[in-house]
Order: C-alpha cells, then sequence, then structure tokens
C-alpha cells in the first residue's frame, strides 16, 4: 500500500571524485549530466582503467570538500592535505576505460598523479571529464539520450530513508546512508516506495527512476575506517534478491535544470 505522507528530500551529496568521500549539501544545482561537480574527477591506474573502492577500499579514508573554487582533499589517517582549483587541469587529453565506455578526459597535473598515488599508495593518474564530453546512459533505460558523469551508470541515485531504516532493524550494527553513496534521499511514506515510483519533480526538475540500483562490494566498507565485513550485503541478500542481484535504491534519469535543496517536497506525478 502506497503512503499518503508527503516525500521531503532530507538528504543531499555529491562525490567529486569517484569512490573518494562524499559532501553533504544543502542545495545543488542540477545540470545536464547530473548534480553540480558530481564525480567529474577520477582516478585510473596506468592503463587508464579506473579504480574504485571496489578493489581499493583505502580510497574511502580520503575526505573531499568544496571550498572557494577549490577541491581540498584530506588523508583521515596518513593527516596528509592536498587541493587545486576546480578548474585546474593540464590541457593533455587522454581515453580513459569505466565499465564498457572509452570516455575523452583531460589529466589534471602530475602533482595530483603523486599525491593520490602516495595516499592510496596505488600507482594512479587523476582525470577530469571536460563538458564536451559526453557520456550517454544505457539506451535500454534512457529516455532521450541523457548524459552522465564518472557515476557508475546513471545521473543519480535515489534512497528512502525508510528503507535503511527497514534494512537496519534487522541488522545488529546499525548503518549510515554513505554505506550506499547516495544522491537524494528522501524522508515519508514506507519502505521501498522509490521501487514504486514512475517520475517526481523536485523545484523545476522532473526525475525518473528508471532501473533498481544493484549492489557491490563497496557497501560493505566502512566509509569511516575502510574495514570491510559481510553487512549489509548478506542481509540485504535475504529479501532484496532479483535476477541473482541484490537491489536497494532507484537509478534516475532527469529532465530540465535547477537548483533543489534539503527540504523540497518530492511531488509524485505518476506510480508504476
Amino acid at each position: 500500500m502506497l503512503s499518503l505522507e508527503k516525500y521531503v528530500l532530507s538528504d543531499l551529496y555529491i562525490y567529486p571524485v569517484k569512490s573518494l568521500g562524499g559532501i553533504r549539501l544543502k542545495s545543488s544545482e542540477v545540470t545536464e549530466r547530473g548534480l553540480k561537480y558530481d564525480r567529474r574527477w577520477l582516478l585510473v591506474d596506468e592503463s587508464g582503467k579506473f579504480i574504485t573502492q571496489r578493489v581499493y577500499p583505502q580510497m574511502a579514508l580520503i575526505d573531499v570538500e568544496i571550498e572557494n573554487g577549490r577541491l581540498e582533499f584530506s588523508h583521515r589517517i596518513k593527516k596528509e592535505n592536498f587541493g587545486f582549483n576546480i578548474e585546474r587541469n593540464s590541457g593533455i587529453k587522454t581515453e580513459v576505460v569505466i565499465w564498457n565506455d572509452k570516455v575523452s578526459t583531460q589529466f589534471v597535473d602530475s602533482e595530483a598523479d603523486e599525491w593520490f598515488s602516495d595516499m592510496i599508495e596505488v600507482k594512479c593518474r587523476m582525470v577530469f571529464m571536460p563538458d564536451e564530453t559526453n557520456r550517454t546512459v544505457d539506451t535500454r533505460y534512457a529516455h532521450s539520450n541523457e548524459i552522465v558523469s564518472f557515476a557508475d551508470a546513471y545521473p543519480f541515485l535515489l534512497i528512502g530513508q525508510s528503507s535503511l531504516d527497514e534494512l537496519n532493524s534487522r541488522l545488529i550494527e546499525k548503518l549510515p546512508v554513505n554505506r550506499f553513496r547516495p544522491n537524494l534521499v528522501f524522508k515519508g511514506g514506507n519502505p521501498f516506495d522509490e521501487d514504486r515510483i514512475k517520475s517526481f519533480i523536485l523545484g523545476d526538475v522532473t526525475f525518473f527512476p528508471v532501473k533498481p540500483c544493484a549492489r557491490c562490494v563497496v557497501t560493505t566498507i566502512n566509509q569511516e575506517n575502510a574495514q570491510k565485513n559481510e553487512e549489509p550485503l548478506k542481509t540485504l541478500s535475504e529479501y532484496r534478491s532479483f535476477d541473482n542481484k541484490v537491489m536497494f535504491g532507484q537509478n534516475l534519469v532527469h529532465r530540465g535544470c535547477g537548483t533543489i535543496s534539503i527540504g523540497n517536497e518530492l511531488k509524485i506525478t505518476a506510480w508504476k
């Protein structure tokens, strides 16, 4: 049964560098490829392939902030800091691989490469996705050739707080929402109402949940200390498995741009 109460945006996150720490915002600009600055930077290995916490959980230990037009990084254990202007890049173009996509990018610079290689103890380089690069959403789920940043596949991930609360009711150790790295979190309604929403409006932007999010080992990594556990995948697999995949949250595409803020109502325009 669907709830008749209001759905309200309660949390809003961006992850400027894929698989590093997230930033909780009070409001954010929605751009063509997602929230402004969300996953526009990426770390790649020496072959140009993307790297994430799936293989290198120590990436969780690097916090990220945006201050005065700069990206500021700090390593939680090593107590090392680094930063650069958001507009900074070497101008040197390169093609990198993320999942099945080959994407045209630009290197940031050697100083960034060295700092991140030292921090995660893996030889890597940092790249930026310029505005002229268009990485498209999977055509099986796109509505009108939407584009995406370095997010896994879609511009946004939506989770209902009720869904997390329901999961935590089954766990001995309660988990924070950062285990699931969402962009949008809403309060109100019943657990997993996000699975039943076909479209909703936030501000001047219309969002369309198009595909449940298949969860990976990153959800088992404590984002505070980078330690792995078997939860929440063990428990989720008992009641949220579909086609041999564990689903939690909804991937979204959108239409329109504008600003969205915590406290905005999700106005449901259609149900599945």
